[in-house]
């Protein structure tokens, strides 16, 4: 009986072993998911922290180097040009160039967008900016909100950018490692900040005539927004964010509502075993549709929308820091979390960024420098 439980278990883990890795070339690994059979290819590597990615075409990539650098990956050569003309970033603790975004009119506009870490006489501001690209060098680069943000510490700039079907600029913007600033509206930490393309604000802000709060603001509570992407067909704004220690939360993001930080979380103190704030619920605060604990260190956000992948499409994929993989997030129509599901997890790697391709094949970066892309089998 011992023997036969062996043989069988054997045979299972041998079966998975077969289905799942693939070590030929730069194919690294296969699995199937939601009926779906994928395979993982390295793209590039040897980069300082690619902290953002935006497609300017199938064969063109550009990526942000968190110390600075934009570069752009030519799909087909592999090559790799560094972009002249970047703004000069203040690369300290968390900040530094960060994440990049081409916009759905990019091939009309020709602009791409951009949050980057200023230094400022007061510290280091979160800063939304665009660009055109003239082969290898950026023209008319316009900075176009230095944030109210700067503070000394290294902590929680933010940032990831989106657009919506109106053509509205989002980005988010952490505490910056002082918590009461999510709740204080006289500045632009801990918030979703919503502004039209060229960076004005929109008349229907939801503060835009209250005059004690900053009319770039959307939505506030936030500790530290690390993905933020945008649902076209059912026109939702989603968020993930850092929580402390457990806590992280993917959040529904409705204009002009408050999401708790730091007076609700499900967090704990790094401290000890000790709850932040008041609690996890408080009237007038929202409720994350999705908790993390313990906490996975959220580094992005994509919805997937492609028809790769026809399994996954309308789900949420969220790049993990700490616990080393993308987390897959089924959204059900109501805009509710059904079930996750991790993927990866034998890489052993920090996932930083995430995009989509226009074949629908999903990019993602790590910490150690690396491309990587999702295809189908």
């Amino acid at each position: 009986m011992m023997k036969k439980i062996f043989f069988i278990t054997s045979l299972v883990i041998l079966s998975f072993q077969l289905s799942a890795v693939e070590t030929t070339g730069n194919s690294l690994l296969q699995i199937k998911s939601a009926g779906v059979n994928v395979k993982l290819e390295k793209v590039t590597d040897n980069l300082g922290i690619p902290w953002g990615m935006g497609f300017l075409s199938p064969t063109k990539l550009l990526i942000t180097e968190r110390k600075g650098n934009i570069i752009l990956l030519d799909l087909k050569s592999s090559s790799k040009t560094v972009i002249r003309n970047a703004p000069k970033v203040l690369a300290h603790g968390q900040g530094g160039m960060l994440d990049i975004a081409v916009p759905p009119n990019y091939q009309s506009s020709k602009w791409i967008y951009f949050t980057y870490v200023k230094k400022t006489d007061d510290g280091g501001a979160t800063t939304l900016a665009r660009a055109r690209l003239d082969k290898d060098r950026f023209n008319q680069w316009q900075d176009l909100l230095v944030t109210k943000s700067a503070t000394s510490t290294g902590y929680h700039f933010g940032s990831r950018i989106t657009f919506d079907e109106h053509g509205h600029v989002y980005f988010g913007i952490g505490d910056r490692g002082d918590r009461p600033n999510a709740q204080d509206q006289t500045n632009h930490a801990g918030s979703i900040i919503r502004l039209n393309s060229d960076g004005s604000v929109p008349s229907d802000n939801p503060f835009v005539h209250n005059k004690a709060v900053l009319p770039e603001i959307w939505s506030y509570g936030h500790r530290n927004p690390q993905g933020l992407s945008y649902d076209f067909k059912n026109k939702r704004l989603w968020e993930i964010e850092h929580g402390p220690r457990g806590g992280d939360e993917i959040n529904l993001i409705f204009p002009g509502k408050n999401y708790g930080w730091p007076v609700v979380s499900y967090g704990k103190e790094y401290w000890g075993p000790v709850a932040v704030g008041e609690g996890t619920h408080k009237k007038g605060m929202e409720q994350p549709v999705k908790v993390y604990i313990p906490s996975i260190a959220p580094g992005s956000l994509l919805h997937y929308t492609g028809d790769a992948f026809p399994g996954w499409k309308g789900n949420l994929f969220a790049g993990a820091l700490k616990l080393k993989h993308i987390n897959r997030i089924v959204i059900n129509d109501k805009g509710k979390a059904e079930s996750d599901e991790r993927l990866f997890n034998s890489l052993d790697q920090r996932i930083r960024a995430l995009a989509q391709s226009p074949e629908g094949w999903i990019y993602f970066s790590t910490d150690s420098g690396k491309i990587y892309r999702i295809r189908p089998r």
